[in-house]
């Protein structure tokens, strides 16, 4: 096939996304589109959280072109050859999960370098898999981060009103907009559909616990390969049980030692698994201090994304200390509390303590309960938490 060929099947298929695209998108889109500035980006993200969405709206408001790289038409030819007779016809170019195109970061480079007055945009599931090709581009680059939904969010497409943030739920003043919301929404409901199917667009679209399952498969059998390379069927089951121990202990840290027995493998291929499971934000790993030794024991591991251990059918515990470690990190510096007397977590300097209605504080500043509606002295509803964005 001739790149006029190929370029038209791939206008089609474009022209057919943007024709059916939702006509209700994630208000982080908003927030998103005015960092669209650059003319080099590289948008990061866990599977489902809209990315698709979001690079297909801006294609079509922008004059650029859509190709997803795991497309097979676009191998029929050779890729620089496709990509320049899109450039010549387009503003710019848009790649969604970028890291099935071999060599992507070199092809990138070169049609930045030789496109000046063009526009191209970049996205993958891992910020690590973008980071392995961005060391050439770094220059010239930036990098960008869609999370998964949050709760204020969801409200949003349940309801249709975009309720206003809370941003520092530690504080007072902006915890002074907690009943103003309440008047308006019953957000304890909202909040217990949330914790069971809300953190990714495509709960709309129905079968959300079996989506989420493909979501836990694709990650493991290919992008963890992607970072670490070759695996066994061995590494696989460590995987597989890594996520399974969480899902189901109370105590959500791995016994380095009785994992590395059970399923023989050796104490640097377990932490380099952990790694990477991390960065494609399938786990949060929560440090007891922010200097570790390389190989440190004890810290505590959730899923990345809250919703999981409701599909999964698990403990409730581990769902809200997940939720509230989902709805701080990256926002700030945070620790896991060494002695467990004390409290749960430590952020920003704040203990906290995370339980049900009931929890008691500890010698935690703020205790955040699940299952209450209005905060009294130091205790913050959960729910607060997903008013963040």
């Amino acid at each position: 096939m001739t790149a006029e060929r190929i370029f038209e099947s791939l206008e089609l298929r474009m022209k057919r996304m943007i024709s059916f695209l939702p006509q209700k998108r994630r208000p982080f889109f908003d927030k998103l589109k005015l960092d669209f500035t650059s003319r080099g980006i590289l948008l990061t993200g866990p599977r489902g959280s809209g990315k698709t969405t979001f690079l297909i709206s801006l294609a079509e408001e922008n004059n650029l072109f859509y190709i997803s790289a795991d497309d097979p038409i676009m191998y029929t030819i050779p890729f620089q050859e496709l990509a320049q007779y899109i450039l010549i016809h387009y503003d710019g170019l848009i790649i969604d999960e970028v890291h099935y195109l071999k060599d992507w970061s070199l092809h990138i480079k070169s049609l930045y370098d030789s496109f000046p007055n063009k526009t191209i945009w970049l996205s993958d599931s891992s910020s690590v898999i973008l980071r392995k090709g961005i060391a050439d581009l770094s220059r010239r680059f930036v990098v960008h981060q869609l999370p998964l939904m949050s709760l204020r969010e969801y409200i949003y497409f349940e309801t249709g009103k975009e309720l206003p943030k809370i941003t520092d739920p530690f504080n007072k003043t902006s915890l002074q907009i907690v009943p103003e919301i309440l008047r308006d929404i019953d957000v304890l409901k909202h909040f217990k559909t949330y914790k069971e199917n809300g953190t990714r667009p495509f709960y709309q679209e129905g079968n959300f616990a079996e989506r989420v399952k493909n979501v836990l498969e694709k990650s493991i059998y290919v992008d963890i390969p992607y970072i670490i390379g070759q695996l066994s069927e061995n590494h696989f089951g460590v995987m597989k049980a890594i996520v399974s121990h969480l899902a189901f202990s109370k105590v959500p840290t791995i016994n380095i030692e009785a994992m590395c027995r059970d399923w023989s493998i050796s104490k640097q291929k377990l932490y380099q698994v952990l790694f990477a499971m991390e960065e494609i934000g399938l786990i949060t790993i929560v440090q007891k201090s922010p200097i570790e030794k390389p190989y440190s024991k004890g810290s505590k591991i959730f899923f990345s994304d809250p919703v999981i251990y409701n599909v999964l059918e698990t403990e409730t515990g581990n769902f809200r200390d997940a939720f509230v470690v989902f709805a701080l990190k990256n926002r700030g510096t945070l620790f896991a509390e060494k002695d467990k007397a004390k409290a749960d977590l430590i952020f920003n300097g704040i203990r906290l303590e995370n339980g049900g209605a009931n929890k008691k504080p500890k010698l935690a500043d703020f205790v955040i309960r699940d299952d209450i509606d209005l905060p009294v002295r130091n205790a913050i509803p959960m729910w607060v938490l997903g008013m963040r964005w």
